[in-house]
């Protein structure tokens, strides 16, 4: 039996002059077999990369994945650049592969069997349709130095991950079912590289933030301790959508196979290359995100009640650290130009998306949210923050307070709110997509958070202490539940927990402030408006 991240001498090189140097790799033994990673550069910490936690089942790539069997020898856990397949954010070229379900772990070298380690579980975000675990977009080596065990996971997205249908072959969730394959993997092998199965929390942003939420509302056991959810909340616009159980049809028609039946589609775009099938999905514009699941005998639902207005028994008493971006959706308006506003009919589509009025109602209260964010002014460019801020609401940050709102509801244990506000040289989306103008967009919080590779140049002096600043409160919050468990000169404000009484926030900007009811006059719109519509939400009886 080898000992919690034994550490064996794997190579002795002999350089030239008869200098020798000594290699070091970590090697694992684990209850699926030995692993062998790598030593970071700097000897801090070692690299866990690619291990397959669970096997596509090729005969239906579209349904359940199956847990992966025990290694017959040691695996060499070198590679991260496994990558299901979608639409790559970087060159918008369609790849990746369904060999695809792996999981990336980064253990600290004090992590021993006597000193075990909590745990904090990466969800990547990316509309649950695009986004992968590797280091070029989510290194820790920023979090592992706090003495904290890193696990990145890869999930299916797109048609593979998220087709929802009236079949029991394809029911929905393929991919949140991964995550739970991932956690129970990681639940069940990690004491053997020094981590601690009973401190786990799940961290995500964006489509990952809707998964933690997501998996607090499924059917499953309770898999972690705590949750951070970044930007993300089962409420969000994004995942109210109808799943299209016509999608297997509408894509192998697209393909040249021409059927009225689901199964022979499915039949079709089993054999289907990926490529194909994704690059189908995008020119035909078919969403796939989470479902009520339909329940089938002998089929292991993730969820099968609609989520809008269900409780949540699986966060009593349990930490969550939850908040937004300052300007989320300054990502879709900030760059368009006046022809982008002009045939902007978001007002409209986003309320007919969520809440069943009639034409007239719909008319009149389209024209009231509108009026409220514009005055009488017409959606143009001259109103675009104005814009950006509406759909910041709706999207994220009033779904985010709802979540908040049930949390409390359903007794969670301390909620700890945020709002980052700070433009630095680090945010992330600006960065990858050449936006200049000021503001804190969605997905910016995370280049303080991960070392991005495409972020380059020095860090400077401000960004460094934003850096420090993110790490140290998100992994006091993993070890203690608390993300400012005492002041100090980088942490100079004791972060007060949400309170049914009182909605206090931190407000993480150069400067550290606390403050309540962020957005205050917005949020409060939205708090009345749902109210006075409570009967009229889409999904309240589903």
């Amino acid at each position: 039996m080898i000992s919690v991240v034994a550490i064996v001498f794997h190579a002795l090189i002999l350089k030239q002059f008869a200098q020798a140097i000594t290699r070091i790799d970590p090697l694992v033994d684990t209850k699926v077999g030995l692993i062998r990673g790598l030593t970071s550069e700097d000897g801090s910490y070692s690299m866990f990369m690619g291990i397959p936690y669970a096997n596509v089942n090729y005969s239906n790539p579209f349904g359940d994945a199956i847990p992966h069997t025990k290694f017959q020898d040691t695996f060499e856990a070198y590679d991260d650049g496994a990558i299901c397949p979608q639409l790559y954010m970087f060159n918008e070229t369609v790849l990746g592969n369904l060999d695809c379900l792996h999981l990336n772990i980064y253990v600290p070298s004090t992590a021993t069997s006597k000193n075990p380690l909590p745990i904090m579980v990466w969800i990547h975000g990316g509309s649950f349709r695009r986004g992968f675990a590797g280091r070029y977009m989510y290194d820790p080596k920023f979090l592992v130095k706090h003495n904290v065990i890193s696990v990145n996971i890869n999930y299916r997205l797109g048609p593979y991950g998220f087709m929802c249908l009236d079949h029991p072959s394809v029911p929905g969730n393929q991919g949140l079912k991964d995550q739970t394959l991932a956690l129970r993997w990681i639940k069940d092998n990690i004491e053997a590289f020094g981590g601690d199965p009973n401190e786990i929390t799940v961290f995500g942003e964006s489509a990952g933030g809707h998964s933690v939420d997501f998996h607090l509302l499924s059917n499953n056991e309770v898999l972690f301790n705590r949750a951070i959810i970044q930007s993300g909340s089962a409420e969000a616009g994004t995942v109210l959508i109808e799943p299209d159980i016509e999608a297997p049809i509408k894509l192998a028609d697209y393909l040249g196979y021409q059927t009225s039946e689901i199964e022979e589609a499915l039949n079709f775009l089993i054999a289907a290359d990926t490529d194909l099938v994704i690059g189908a999905a995008l020119d035909l514009n078919i969403m796939f995100k989470p479902c009520a699941e339909n329940e089938f005998d002998g089929v292991n639902a993730f969820i099968t009640k609609h989520w809008v207005n269900t409780e949540v028994p699986k966060v009593r008493k349990m930490p969550v650290l939850i908040g937004f971006n300052e300007n989320e959706l300054l990502i879709n308006h900030v760059n368009k130009g006046n022809e982008h506003f002009t045939t902007l009919d978001i007002f409209r589509t986003y309320l007919e998306q969520t809440f069943t009025f009639t034409n007239e109602e719909l008319e009149a209260m389209s024209q009231l949210v509108q009026n409220f964010y514009l005055g009488d002014n017409p959606i143009s460019d001259d109103e675009k923050w104005n814009v950006i801020y509406y759909d910041s609401d709706f999207t994220y940050i009033h779904p985010i307070q709802r979540t908040i709102n049930k949390f409390l509801k359903n007794g969670a244990g301390d909620i700890f709110y945020y709002m980052f506000a700070y433009d630095g040289g680090r945010n992330a989306f600006k960065i990858a997509n050449g936006i200049n103008a000021t503001g804190v967009s969605h997905f910016d919080e995370l280049g303080y958070l991960f070392n991005m590779e495409y972020i380059t140049g020095e860090i400077t002096p401000e960004d460094k202490t934003m850096i420090d600043r993110m790490t140290t409160m998100w992994t006091n919050f993993v070890k203690y539940g608390n993300p400012t468990p005492e002041t100090s000169e980088l942490l100079p404000i004791k972060w007060e927990p949400v309170t049914k009484q009182k909605l206090n926030y931190l407000k993480i900007d150069a400067e550290l402030s606390l403050g309540n009811r962020p957005l205050n006059h917005r949020m409060a719109f939205w708090d009345l408006f749902y109210k006075m519509n409570e009967e009229k939400q889409t999904y309240l009886e589903k």
